[in-house]
């Protein structure tokens, strides 16, 4: 058995599907874990949803900010834009069924298992960790947010999810403000300075860190028996410099490539992404 963990999908199925026979996937027997940002973006939304769901349990993935804003989308708590590129995922007749299945989806999920040649507890998250988080309350965090997605009133949540204020995490927030930044944190950060704050408008990759700030995995001290996998950031193409840190998005929807990082021996494998560029 083979855990393979993969980089930001974001509807672009076919190099998915390629990436998968490479290594000879085979759900009765291997794992898949996925950082976040299955849709959007690319070509086929609908197709990579179908996909990923018939695994069944050789299945396990985080919510990533363009799977949120499907959810926002398919429940009415936000109206579509020229950006979006969900329409087929929207009309489908088995709408309903994906938007259950990725409603259930966690925010962060850690699970014990060999990695890098050891075994490891591995966090999986979409963007990342506030200042200072360990696993555990990047899991509570991601538990207040993920009861109210799952609850009945999802629509309220994911209508007010949307924001970045307040800008950085204070264990007395209450409410939207609360879930808003936990949101942002695990689904949208990049940069960040010593004291908290966080910054959503920079992009691209080191060299344009605003004044002050740096990468939010500077300011996270990461046990070597712990492992934190991430995508969302594409400009560092995988690249943190720490071991048990790792980037996976390596910029499939803007025409790089898709990756899988093979747990237990830490191997990296990728499939060129020329064509589906969004």
């Amino acid at each position: 058995m083979a855990i393979y963990a993969v980089g930001d999908i974001q509807g672009c199925y076919e190099p998915l599907r390629r990436l998968l026979d490479k290594v000879r996937f085979d759900p009765a027997r291997d794992r898949l874990w996925s950082v976040g940002d299955l849709v959007n973006r690319g070509p086929q939304s609908l197709a990579t949803l179908r996909f990923l769901k018939s695994l069944g349990p050789a299945f396990t993935g985080v919510l990533g900010n363009h799977d949120l804003h499907y959810l926002a989308l398919a429940c009415g708590a936000f109206t579509t834009s020229k950006k979006n590129t969900l329409g087929e995922l929207l009309a489908a007749p088995d709408g309903g069924e994906l938007f259950e299945w990725i409603r259930a989806l966690p925010l962060a999920y850690k699970e014990i298992t060999q990695a890098f040649g050891s075994e490891k507890k591995v966090l999986l998250v979409h963007a990342g960790l506030a200042p200072g988080w360990t696993f555990r309350e990047a899991q509570l965090a991601a538990r207040e947010v993920e009861a109210v997605l799952r609850g009945p009133d999802y629509a309220y949540y994911l209508r007010g999810m949307y924001g970045d204020q307040p800008d950085r995490w204070d264990d007395s927030l209450t409410g939207l403000d609360r879930l808003r930044v936990i949101t942002n944190v695990l689904t949208r950060i990049r940069f960040c300075s010593p004291d908290g704050q966080l910054d959503f408008k920079v992009k691209e990759g080191l060299d344009k860190a605003p004044a002050g700030m740096q990468p939010w995995y500077e300011f996270t001290a990461i046990k070597p028996n712990r492992l934190l996998l991430f995508g969302h950031w594409a400009a560092l193409d995988g690249h943190t410099g720490i071991v048990n840190v790792q980037g996976l998005d390596t910029g499939c929807v803007w025409g790089r490539c898709l990756s899988l990082l093979r747990l237990d021996s830490g191997e990296r494998i990728a499939v060129d992404c020329r064509g589906a560029a969004a």
